[in-house]
Formats: structure tokens, sequence, C-alpha cells
């Protein structure tokens, strides 16, 4: 009998995963959704390092991780932001569940194509700064989220947005990557479909 393995049946189960369970949301947003986000923007972020500051970063790499950077949640469920950094206990604690459910994940590939995975899933020294980008991209796209929501009426996601904001401005001082992207992308988000000239 051929062997099985479940990764991608499992990982295909993100679109299950609501994100945003706390708030009341003018639509849903799930984790493939926000995955996909997530990626295209980590992705955009290394384009800029290496065309605008001469660095050498792995775009592909980026865009991977951005893809499977949540995948564990498809494991432990989304854990609230409040909830997850409520102290360092915490925090240390859901960081050892989520490696934990990455481990599980891995172990639904074959073998021979595991070790391919392996730095997408877990840090590696190699790709740490573009691990750091793929963080600033998931900082990104709840903003977006935010704006959205903002765009509706909905004032649930008000603090939420003040605070990401705030997040995302001590990284613009950091990576020049992520100023530029807020600077020149975050505008149209504002918009409706008539102002985009599409």
């Amino acid at each position: 009998m051929d062997n099985e393995y479940s990764f991608f049946a499992t990982v295909a189960r993100m679109k299950y995963i609501d994100r945003w369970a706390l708030m009341r949301n003018t639509f849903d947003e799930n984790l493939s959704e926000h995955s996909l986000e997530v990626s295209m923007i980590a992705h955009v972020l290394c384009v800029i390092g290496n065309v605008r500051y001469s660095k050498n970063l792995n775009c592909e790499k980026a865009a991977l991780i951005g893809l499977y950077h949540d995948a564990s949640e498809i494991i432990t469920g989304d854990m609230p932001t409040p909830v997850k950094y409520y102290n360092k206990n915490i925090k240390d604690a859901f960081k050892t569940i989520e490696d934990e459910a990455n481990n599980k994940l891995l172990s639904q590939l074959p073998e021979d194509i595991r070790k391919a995975y392996q730095d997408i899933f877990f840090k590696e020294e190699a790709f740490a700064y573009e691990w750091k980008l793929v963080k600033a991209a998931d900082k990104i796209s709840a903003l977006i989220k935010c704006i959205e929501e903002e765009k509706t009426g909905n004032r649930e996601f008000i603090k939420a947005k003040e605070t990401i904001e705030k997040s995302i401005n001590t990284m613009r001082n950091e990576y020049p990557e992520v100023a530029d992207f807020v600077k020149e992308f975050i505008p149209s988000y504002y918009k409706t479909l008539d102002e985009l000239n599409i």
C-alpha cells in the first residue's frame, strides 16, 4: 500500500479558521485570505529592499514564509492578540504550543521533502531579515483589515488600528521597506473602487 500524507489536506483547512474572533466584523476574514495578503506584502517588501536599498533578500522565500506563517493555527486556533501577549509566561507558553503545532504539520510530509519546508516554518539565521519583513507584513495586513472595517463605519476596530499603527511606526524607523510601503501603498486602501481608477 502506498504511503499517504495529510500535510496539504490539513493546510487547506486554513480557509476554515476565522480571524478577529473577539471583534464584531462587518465581513469575516479567514486565515487563507490573510496568509495570501501577508505573502504578497512580504514579497514586495523584499523587492523594495533589494531595488532601493541594495539588499540581497530572497523575495520568494519571504513569500513562502508569509503563506505558511500562521499555519499552526489550524491546530491551535487563532489566539486573540490581547490574550497571546498578555504577559511573558503566556507568550512563551504559546510559542511552545506553536512550535509543537508546526512540528506536527511538518510530520505530515514525506521525510525526503520535509527539510525543504523546515526553514519556512522555523526561523533560520540565513533568512532572519526576511522573517522580520514577514512579521511587518503581518502587521500591515492587520492594519489593512482595520482600514477596511473603518470604511464601513465599524468602530469596533478603532483601538486595534491605533495599536497596530504604533507598532508599524516603530518598524518604519527600523525597516525602510516598511516606511516606503506605508507611504506609497496604504493611502489607496482608503479609496473606493471608483477612486482606484480600475
